[in-house]
């Protein structure tokens, strides 16, 4: 679920996360580690919103590679009826016609797929990256020279300074729980986008390899590996985890791939792509600049 939209005009705005125990250091350890913690959440956040970006570049080029999929689909559909005029009187032109569209369409596939590998990589980081926000005592606190890092050697040390403030106002917990929600929109769009990425290729693929493109097999080695660490892989049915809407109340109903979507069923496929229903922009960029504000740092 996501949280409600903050006072931008406040940057006292906490954010809670219960359940989390807090480890209490040392006030000469605690004035040590807040410089550290720092420098980690503004290296963390800036690769946020790095992959934020990526994510956008990897989104449009698959828009443009399922968009000449689909172009290439309907010109295969439509040569058989298509009217040549001076051209009919030459031997095998629509056989010759779709062998070529039909390279062309392998090409398309592939490079789609390229593209939603990179999405499942960019969230993969985004992951990652959110569950790296922690700063830890290296070490004991006792020592003469105290180190950090992004890694507990400690089990009584949970990372947060015990609760204190890290700028301003917010506790490690509350950075965590923004990219907690962060993480989730492009989650919950990846697999949205890989329901249109089995559709589309079932809709381009010849009949012998529908079977291939189904929504539980692996569209490339390893993918059920990658989605585990976004947790987007059911281990209680063996297969993804089902597509939904952000703003849904529950999952969407058995998948039925079309195996033939007619023109205005293929332009939805494409506009579902373009638009990143998932994916509130306007409360990404009210985060960001919240954060901004907080950390006093550029991010975007």
């Amino acid at each position: 679920m996501l949280m409600e939209s903050p006072d931008k005009s406040s940057s006292s705005y906490q954010l809670q996360s219960p359940g989390l125990s807090s480890s209490t250091l040392p006030p000469s350890v605690t004035r040590l580690w807040r410089p550290a913690a720092q420098r980690n959440l503004r290296n963390q956040w800036s690769k946020l919103a790095s992959y934020k970006s990526q994510w956008v570049s990897s989104s449009s080029a698959g828009r443009s590679h399922a968009t000449s999929l689909v172009n290439t689909d309907l010109s295969l559909r439509y040569i058989p009826s298509m009217e040549l005029g001076v051209l009919s009187d030459m031997l095998d032109l629509r056989k010759k016609a779709s062998a070529k569209l039909l390279k062309q369409q392998e090409l398309y596939r592939s490079k789609l797929l390229s593209s939603y590998r990179d999405l499942v990589a960019v969230l993969t980081h985004m992951v990652n990256t959110s569950r790296s926000m922690r700063c830890y005592v290296k070490g004991t606190s006792s020592s003469p020279l105290v180190q950090f890092s992004c890694s507990s050697e400690d089990k009584n040390d949970a990372g947060d300074g015990g609760g204190t403030p890290v700028f301003a106002f917010w506790s490690i917990s509350s950075f965590e729980q923004l990219a907690d929600e962060l993480v989730l929109m492009f989650t919950s769009e990846l697999s949205l986008k890989r329901l249109l990425v089995v559709e589309l290729f079932t809709t381009s693929c010849e009949a012998r390899e529908v079977n291939e493109f189904c929504w539980l097999n692996e569209l490339y080695p390893g993918e059920f590996d990658d989605l585990r660490k976004c947790n987007l892989f059911s281990e209680d049915t063996g297969g993804p985890v089902s597509p939904r809407l952000m703003a849904g109340k529950s999952d969407m109903p058995p998948l039925k791939l079309n195996r033939q979507p007619n023109h205005e069923n293929l332009q939805v496929y494409l506009t579902t792509w373009l638009e990143e229903l998932n994916i509130d922009t306007h409360r990404i960029d009210e985060m960001f600049a919240i954060l901004e504000e907080e950390m006093h740092v550029h991010l975007s």
